[in-house]
Formats: structure tokens, sequence, C-alpha cells
């Protein structure tokens, strides 16, 4: 038995194919309800967000989510100066 219950089309590693790939997985696992299994697509997407930003601009995911925790701080005051 897999792990997905729907043909997923494979990306290609360091590329934005990779993200879809593991976007469409997480989805596949939200809709079987399985919470361990979105864990790891969780996990895989977070990777295959690294590689795409180091790949492509040369932006670690320390970068990312030092903008990330402004983004959020913007949304929870409600504003974005």
């Amino acid at each position: 038995m897999a792990y997905h219950l729907k043909e997923i089309k494979k990306g290609k590693v360091g590329e934005f194919s990779k993200i879809k790939e593991e976007i469409d997985e997480l989805l596949d696992a939200q809709e079987q309800g399985d919470n361990i299994l979105m864990l790891c697509e969780l996990c895989d997407l977070i990777g295959a967000i690294e590689l795409f930003t180091l790949n492509k601009y040369n932006i670690s995911i320390d970068d990312l989510k030092k903008f990330s925790d402004k983004t959020r701080a913007a949304f929870v005051e409600g504003k974005r100066r």
C-alpha cells in the first residue's frame, strides 16, 4: 500500500516543481485525515523550500524564517509598516 491515494507528479529537487509535489502530497494526506503523514509532508515541504531558495536565490531557510517572523508580527499588530 502506498502512502498517497492520488497520483502525484514528481518534481525536480531544487526546483519549484518539488515544492508543488510536496504541497500536493500534503493535501492528499489532509484529505486522508492522516496527521502523521501530514507532519512528514510538512517536513518534506520545508526541505523542498530550503533547496529551492538556496539553489535559485542563495537565501537560507533562516533568512526566510526571519522574514516570516516579521510578517507574523505585522499580522498580529494589524499593520505592515
